[in-house]
């Protein structure tokens, strides 16, 4: 492997800034991604359709081993600066760590493997929960003996369990009325939704890793009136589906402190618990490859966010943080280092013929 154009390369994904939420910016950084495959390959995939969003598709339309990508960014374009920067072995750019270079490993480890066999797959709505891209993903994950997910590594470790992931947003229907004159004809729902707060956070479970944080909340319209309205957006996460079902259920449940307030509650479990159970087998076969090849021992990581391999890890074995390696996820310090680049993908290249084997 040349890493010198796998540099060139990174760099013409990194600069096609590509945040979730801008479907043109996305279907830019796939053409450029089926551009950059059909220089290497001399074959650029398909471009698909997945419910109004473009995916791309190398290899295998029913396949044996997947590697499972995104190249949606969290970054509005404009906000990172510069779009591409080397000092030394770092490289910082938006999307670098989360997850272009984790992509450019896997097309560049697809180099030789049995396109018969083998999929690339690389969403565009990863970042926002994955919505159009989940069915897809759950579909081609059935049939797969593994499924490895180019997130990037944590300290050079891959990652062998996630938490699931529950979003719900809480809303109190009170009654407005004047703050000044008569407050006791409102029902005020300042005072509901603080009470809910507290209650939120009794339903974490350190012991279990769930935890469970009101965030957003907004209250009220002006100074001297009693809110009629007061919304409240939660974050809950856990290791554990049946802790996950538990805070959901007590959710569901919550009760209003005045008889006529009301309380209206949407959202729930948005991704499942990535467990050991479903990535054991491939860590053990990764160290394998890892030692054979010269890399030496890879370490496992059990990490609270989610990702895509937290959906194929109900269906079949994944092991997750198979990409790059640096830091800086969503932050302005992210970056890889380059040295990594051809490292990394060698491991994955022998990894999925040890799968196939």
């Amino acid at each position: 492997m040349n890493q010198t154009q796998i540099l060139d390369d990174l760099r013409a994904l990194v600069e096609c800034e590509s945040p979730t939420e801008d479907l043109q910016a996305c279907r830019k950084v796939i053409a450029i991604a089926s551009a950059i495959s059909k220089k290497l390959h001399n074959d650029g995939g398909d471009i698909i359709d997945e419910k109004g969003r473009p995916v791309f598709w190398l290899g295998s339309k029913n396949p044996e081993v997947v590697l499972l990508a995104h190249l949606d960014t969290v970054w509005p374009i404009g906000s990172f600066t510069s779009l591409w920067n080397i000092e030394g072995d770092v490289i910082r750019g938006p999307g670098t760590y989360d997850m272009k270079a984790g992509f450019i490993q896997g097309l560049y480890a697809m180099k030789g493997l049995d396109f018969t066999k083998v999929a690339l797959i690389a969403t565009t709505d990863e970042e926002t929960g994955s919505a159009t891209s989940r069915e897809l993903i759950e579909s081609v994950s059935k049939y797969a003996k593994a499924v490895l997910v180019l997130e990037s590594a944590i300290d050079e470790k891959v990652k062998v369990g996630r938490k699931g992931t529950s979003m719900y947003r809480i809303s109190v229907h009170g009654r407005a009325a004047h703050a000044g004159l008569e407050p006791e004809k409102g029902i005020n729902t300042s005072i509901e939704i603080a009470r809910i707060v507290g209650e939120l956070a009794a339903l974490e479970n350190k012991d279990l890793g769930t935890s469970v944080v009101p965030t957003t909340m907004h209250s009220g319209t002006t100074t001297n009136t009693v809110p009629a309205l007061a919304t409240l957006d939660v974050d809950c996460r856990s290791f554990s589906l049946a802790e996950m079902e538990r805070v959901k259920s007590a959710i569901y449940g919550l009760k209003p402190l005045h008889s006529e307030a009301r309380i209206e509650v949407s959202g729930g479990i948005n991704r499942p618990p990535l467990e050991k159970s479903a990535t054991s087998a491939l860590y053990e076969k990764c160290q394998k490859v890892s030692r054979r090849i010269g890399i030496g021992e890879i370490g496992a990581a059990v990490v609270g966010g989610a990702s895509d391999g937290n959906f194929a890890g109900i269906h079949t074995q994944v092991l997750d943080g198979l990409g790059a390696v640096g830091d800086g996820a969503h932050a302005l310090h992210e970056h890889v280092l380059a040295s990594h680049l051809v490292p990394r993908s060698q491991l994955l290249h022998e990894l999925v013929k040890e799968i196939l084997s």
